[in-house]
């Protein structure tokens, strides 16, 4: 029947070519192929915002004027949908405040049950929220903790303040922050900093309140407001949140702080009233320090009738939290702590009560960051929501994942322009059969790797003991392959990108953090390939470089470089059309009339990453410089992707592999990277192997947080925590080279490790 299925006819979203298709409904799909083949845009792009879209047109002018606009997706028909609910890769926002009890809602519940049950009572359940300034400790503000400048690292006081005594590059020598200090005429700036008098350290600090006259750069008096070092930082950056700056600046301050609980609240965020009411002997700070399967005893402890109903709603949402291997995290636990695979499953989990049916449940990758023991449970998840009567689209790499479907669509054959077709629908068990990409990469045993690198030296790490890290000592070799592997909450990330980072600041760090994408960022700009690109052009053509950007000069005045119109129709789905004037391209005419060997600079930016290579081949710096760029992008397996394609319309492991791009070949560096193989087919996951291969070769040391087998197999070096996760972490459990995993006892790895060799496995280690 026409109602059992989606009808897909003639999807056209991005590389899509004319995809007609139909999706069985009340079914677990799971959408495969190789990276930039289609899937997202046939699952997100466009059954996902049809669905939304046509939802919204059920709700009056008024509410729909509200809610985010949805244009229809670029499909001839789309039919036989059911309302969707989409769990993508975004990150959990929120910042310093949002915790797993605020972004799971357990902490509202139990903020009821202490305005309720709680002695004394400190009044209604807000005044409970350190989010609320009612409840929020007033000295942290409600964070736990207060973060002071760092003076010792803030200050050089052997140097004068033309010297540079400032150590932050935004005050820095020639900054208008320090003309303030070093031109007021309130200091000698050829003075050291420690022959300040105390009254001139007070002022150079602390001083405020009045105005100061300084020459500016056109040689007049200007006429500013004067604020101390540690006034004016504080107030810029402590008081907006190191953490939700962005990129050089928040590493800087970093650099030149210190954080400390907070000596008001103890870090319980809580003020006097909030911290001093009890149920069951404990604080809710305690309470939510505790580990969720601790605390869910606790709960069920409570004998009082009236306050063991609502505990029992408490404990039913922490109970699903369990279930999906989140038992040992605390609720205290800030979100933006979490790896990728832990907040992809505390956003799953508040679906897990709903009784709605009939729904269309869309997922990004939910195997992101779970290691192969988890991956089970989250097939059971997905398996209750399909039980309950819903639809359950997954977009998906894990052959385990794949393995659970009851239908299967492959994309493909290849990436980009090469993709955007369906290549194979049916069961999993027929695609294992099937000639794709991804019937090849099911069948394929890789073996364990059995020749290993020498290391150049040992990399320490002593006396670890960052969250729930057991005072670990551990070395890792360099001009290696180290892969750090274990359980969900055992350790790994902090282990490296907390206490290893932290002891080796040169490192070059690439960790989960979504970037800045919109539909004027792409590759290029990303990359930072655009300005020499700008210089090539202009130089060629002697005019100037502002020409070939599509937001300066450049801009076609129509659509203002955007390459379309956008039309906000209020209630109605907005409408955006190319834009006849430029016909897409962004550019005006006189931009697009100069050449650079036979292409305009919208010809270049419509160029894949892989051909684009080809035209700049000279020996001049820009071109140099944006050939680096190009092989960078090529790499990570991107050399399907057009230089101008906006990052809007990346999927979430395509804008994780740009962001890896932008942070390679830096010869002689140390790399550190967190679960680089999100996002990633099998056969990108050989092609990112194969990089990190040549980086290590070239010199560089690699330590990869990772979960995949295929990267572990290939590693040099292991090292695996566990055995759990929370409390039952935090250890070394092995270390050594993966042919020395394979034997290894009281690992989880290793026995995921062993079942991936098959019969094979003994052989495979004593080989």
């Amino acid at each position: 029947m026409h109602g059992d299925d989606i009808i897909i006819s003639r999807a056209r979203e991005n590389n899509l070519k004319d995809v007609s298709l139909r999706i069985p409904k009340g079914r677990l799909v799971v959408f495969t192929g190789v990276s930039g083949s289609g899937k997202s845009s046939l699952v997100f792009g466009t059954v996902a915002v049809e669905s939304r879209r046509q939802l919204a047109e059920t709700f009056s002018w008024f509410v729909r004027d509200r809610m985010p606009k949805h244009e229809r997706p670029d499909a001839d028909a789309i039919e036989n949908l059911a309302p969707a609910v989409v769990v993508d890769q975004r990150p959990i926002g929120g910042g310093a405040r949002s915790t797993v009890g605020t972004a799971s809602e357990i902490h509202p519940v139990l903020r009821v049950l202490f305005s309720r049950h709680g002695v004394p009572s400190a009044g209604e359940a807000s005044v409970y929220s350190f989010n609320d300034p009612r409840g929020m400790c007033p000295e942290c503000d409600g964070l736990g903790r207060v973060t002071r400048v760092d003076l010792d690292r803030f200050l050089d006081t052997s140097k004068t303040l033309n010297e540079g005594a400032v150590n932050f590059p935004p005050f820095g020598v020639g900054t208008f922050v320090w003309q303030l200090y070093a031109e007021s005429g309130l200091f000698d700036p050829d003075k050291p900093l420690r022959d300040f008098t105390a009254e001139e350290w007070d002022l150079l600090l602390h001083g405020k309140g009045f105005r100061v006259k300084r020459l500016n750069r056109t040689g007049s008096l200007g006429n500013n407001a004067y604020e101390g070092l540690i006034e004016r930082f504080d107030r810029l950056y402590i008081k907006r949140d190191i953490d939700a700056l962005k990129g050089t600046v928040r590493d800087a301050a970093r650099r030149v702080v210190r954080e400390e609980a907070c000596p008001e609240c103890g870090g319980a965020r809580l003020n006097a009233a909030a911290r001093a009411s009890r149920v069951a002997g404990r604080t809710i700070a305690e309470l939510c320090a505790l580990e969720i399967g601790d605390l869910i005893g606790v709960l069920e402890g409570i004998g009082d009738p009236v306050a063991a109903s609502v505990a029992g709603a408490a404990v039913a949402r922490l109970r699903r939290l369990a279930e999906i291997g989140l038992g040992y995290l605390g609720l205290d636990r800030e979100t933006r702590t979490l790896s990728g695979g832990e907040a992809q499953r505390l956003k799953v989990v508040r679906h897990l009560g709903s009784s709605l049916t009939g729904m269309t449940y869309v997922f990004d990758e939910p195997s992101a960051g779970l290691h192969p023991r988890d991956v089970d449970r989250l097939v059971a998840l997905l398996r209750r929501l399909r039980d309950k009567g819903n639809t359950v689209l997954v977009v998906e790499h894990d052959p385990a994942v794949i393995a659970a479907a009851d239908h299967v669509v492959d994309m493909g054959p290849g990436a980009g322009a090469r993709g955007g077709e369906v290549v194979f629908t049916g069961t999993a068990a027929g695609l294992a059969g099937a000639g794709t990409a991804t019937g090849r990469s099911l069948r394929r045993v890789r073996p364990v790797k059995q020749a290993f690198r020498e290391p150049s030296g040992w990399l320490a790490v002593t006396g670890a003991n960052a969250r729930n890290l057991d005072d670990v000592s551990v070395r890792f070799p360099a001009a290696a392959l180290t892969v750090v592997t274990g359980v969900a909450g055992s350790g790994k990330t902090s282990l490296v990108m907390e206490e290893f980072a932290a002891r080796h600041e040169h490192a070059v760090v690439v960790d989960q953090s979504a970037i800045t994408a919109s539909r004027r960022s792409s590759p290029a700009t990303f990359l930072g390939a655009m300005d020499p690109l700008r210089r090539l052009f202009a130089r060629a053509n002697g005019v100037d470089a502002a020409l070939f950007s599509h937001n300066s000069a450049g801009a076609c005045p129509e659509c203002d470089g955007a390459g379309v119109i956008r039309t906000d129709l209020a209630f109605m789905d907005p409408v955006t059309v190319r834009c006849e004037a430029c016909g897409g391209r962004r550019y005006r005419p006189e931009a697009l009339a100069h050449t650079l060997r036979g292409r305009s600079i919208a010809d270049v930016l419509e160029t894949p990453a892989e051909q684009a290579l080809a035209l700049f081949t000279g020996d001049d710096a820009a071109e140099k410089a944006i050939t680096a760029r190009l092989r960078a992008l090529t790499d990570v397996g991107l050399g399907h992707m057009p230089l101008g394609r906006p990052l809007s319309s990346l999927s979430g492991g395509e804008r994780q592999r740009v962001k890896l791009a932008a942070r390679l070949h830096r010869t002689g560096q140390l790399y550190l990277l967190d679960e680089p193989t999100t996002g990633l087919h099998a056969d990108d996951v050989a092609a990112l192997l194969a990089l990190l291969d040549r980086l290590v070769d070239a010199g560089d040391t690699v330590i990869v947080v990772e979960h995949d087998l295929a990267v572990v197999k290939h590693a040099d070096w292991v090292i695996d925590l566990g055995p759990g996760g929370g409390r039952a972490g935090g250890r070394v459990v092995f270390e050594g080279t993966p042919a020395g995993l394979v034997d290894a006892e009281g690992s989880v790895t290793a026995e995921f490790l062993r079942r991936s060799l098959g019969a094979g496995a003994e052989g495979a280690a004593a080989s």
